[in-house]
């Protein structure tokens, strides 16, 4: 057996860059990408992906530099998940939603020597390179990567900046360019950058075989069918889009784009072009919620979300709408999803309220994982199969990440006993399915006792008034801790009181579970990738703690504008009655 070698014949690098040429030549006639009056077949796609990558030759990139990206959801986002990585470069997809500073930090710790800019988020672009290169005069002399502007593919802006145009190297570029073969599939094909809440932010690389095995895992897992018509209201900067970038490439679907994510826009295309899949964060959910808005699906539509944990009573709304949920667990350093819960059949015959309490479960390891735990952090041995006993989720397997671009120590402690450390609290039941309880930060202890925040919000989210919640650990002089809860109301729900949320609280928890306080928020305050800052909210009850110890029952609360801030006393006070009523 020994003398069987590898040869070209029976062995190729992994890449998922391989989708887009059996997709050009399979499926060469059906519609790749729908945006607005555009319309691209597979066959114009993969053309196009060539042309722009034989571009991006010209500009001197070589193997592993990096092309960073600031757009949302259009043609060209999607494009670039391919020409880079066939350009031999490596992918960054920035986040639009951060500030300048931060985009600038990500600019200059990835080392990118092209950048992308989609005309709405050009002066973003602008004020972060300027921040860059240190010059406030915007000169782009002075700007220290080359900028390739984005216009709009259905209705092009009045902009005409000086700069390269995206369409211009599309045109320019080779038809019949041929990109030169992945040597190794252990290369990087994508630079993410974590959200930098409570940090700097950190680069995660993918290789061309984790992205490329983590693709086919989870097509296979949410049973994404041939001809798949796949709506893009999860941002293609988070994970590459969990990899459906190149998923939909390669079950020859269509890929619906949308700049904006509104529920009009969402019910519009699912209407229109006849959707069959699509990804959003819980977030989402309030919107296709809102009564405003609110449709019913002529036919069933699949969503699969993760990014918080979502209430048993909010998955069970969103599907009388017409909704399949799919629930999974992930993060960036995984390459997206790393658990799955996969539904049974015999699910089918429970109660309605039960069948959401079990799909609110993380669920089972991906197929790209070689295992995944839930183990005592101290002794790092697994918990006990009884859905109480809480331990941290870890994982190992071809999805997780490469490491942390240039940062070999947290590279280090992330792989820490040969797993990657998730950091995230988790019980797992008698069936071997997942639930996450908490972070491992956000655990309250109160007079030695284990109360898990997610357990609190997901009693606090069954109250019909509740549109968002979030609840942390406020120092208490007696328990040690003690829930601190921060709540906004539905749109055109009138007020509700602190007493009657507790009192609603009281019948459904252990009384040491109660929240101790309720702070009302127009909007809770919220990371560019839409998680809740719980550090946000965390230095906020200490100070609630700290400066109000005789006022337990506060009922004025900080006005919100979203930014970062240390403490309260930074924000001007408002009657939380009005908060309630301002929304979005």
């Amino acid at each position: 057996m020994e003398i069987l070698g590898k040869n070209q014949a029976n062995h190729a690098p992994l890449t998922p860059v391989s989708f887009l040429e059996r997709a050009g030549a399979v499926y060469s006639k059906r519609i790749s990408i729908v945006y607005g009056r555009v319309r691209y077949t597979w066959e114009q796609t993969r053309e196009r992906c060539r042309r722009l990558a034989s571009s991006l030759r010209h500009f001197n990139i070589e193997k592993n530099d990096v092309v960073s990206v600031l757009a949302p959801n259009i043609p060209a986002m999607y494009e670039l998940h391919f020409s880079v990585p066939m350009a031999g470069a490596v992918l960054n997809t920035i986040n639009i939603r951060l500030d300048a500073n931060t985009v600038a930090t990500i600019l200059r710790l990835s080392g990118a020597k092209l950048l992308f800019v989609d005309y709405q988020f050009f002066a973003l672009a602008q004020a972060a390179l300027n921040l860059l290169c240190g010059d406030s005069s915007g000169s782009h002399s002075a700007y220290p990567l080359t900028v390739i502007f984005i216009d709009d593919a259905d209705q092009p802006s009045t902009m005409r900046p000086q700069h390269v145009e995206y369409e211009q190297l599309v045109e320019a570029g080779d038809p019949t360019y041929m990109p030169p073969p992945v040597a190794d599939e252990w290369d990087p094909i994508s630079l993410n950058y974590t959200s930098g809440t409570t940090s700097a932010p950190k680069g995660v690389v993918y290789s061309h075989r984790g992205a490329y095995l983590s693709t086919l895992s989870l097509l296979l897992q949410w049973e994404v069918g041939n001809e798949a018509v796949y709506l893009w209201s999860l941002p293609m900067f988070h994970c590459n889009g969990w990899t459906f970038t190149w998923g939909i490439a390669a079950r020859g679907g269509t890929n619906v784009c949308m700049r904006n994510t509104t529920a009009p826009d969402i019910y519009r295309a699912i209407s229109e072009h006849g959707v069959t899949h699509m990804c959003a964060a819980p977030i989402i959910f309030n919107l296709l919620l809102n009564p405003a808005d609110e449709h019913r699906l002529k036919k069933p539509v699949r969503i699969l979300t993760g990014g918080a944990p979502p209430p048993a009573s909010l998955l069970d709304q969103i599907e009388r709408l017409g909704f399949h949920i799919t629930h999974a667990y992930g993060m960036t350093e995984a390459t997206g999803p790393a658990l799955v819960c996969e539904w049974l059949s015999e699910w089918d015959r429970l109660p309605s309220k039960e069948r959401s309490q079990i799909k609110a479960r993380q669920g089972i390891s991906v197929l790209s994982l070689a295992d995944a735990d839930v183990v005592n952090p101290e002794t790092m041995q697994s918990v006990r199969h009884d859905g109480h006993t809480m331990g941290e989720i870890i994982l190992r397997g071809s999805s997780v990440m490469k490491g942390y671009f240039k940062d070999p120590k947290a590279t280090t402690e992330a792989f820490k006993g040969g797993w990657f450390h998730t950091g995230d609290m988790a019980v797992i039941h008698p069936d071997g399915y997942v639930e996450i309880k908490d972070r491992l930060k956000d655990v309250i202890i109160s007079g030695g006792e284990n109360i898990s925040s997610v357990e609190v919000e997901s009693v606090l989210y069954r109250h019909p008034k509740i549109a968002e919640v979030a609840v942390v650990a406020m120092p208490n002089h007696h328990w040690g801790e003690s829930p601190c809860a921060f709540v906004s109301l539905k749109k055109g729900s009138k007020d509700l009181s602190e007493e009657e949320l507790i009192s609603f609280c009281r019948t459904k928890m252990a009384g040491y579970k109660l929240p101790k306080k309720v702070v009302f928020l127009g909007e809770l305050p919220k990371t560019g990738t839409g998680k809740i800052r719980k550090f946000q909210l965390r230095e906020w009850a200490k100070d609630f703690a700290t400066h109000n110890p005789s006022h337990p029952n506060l009922k004025r609360t900080p006005s919100l504008n979203n930014q970062p801030s240390s403490s309260v006393k930074d924000h001007q006070y408002v009657d939380h009655q009005v908060m309630a009523r301002s929304r979005l």
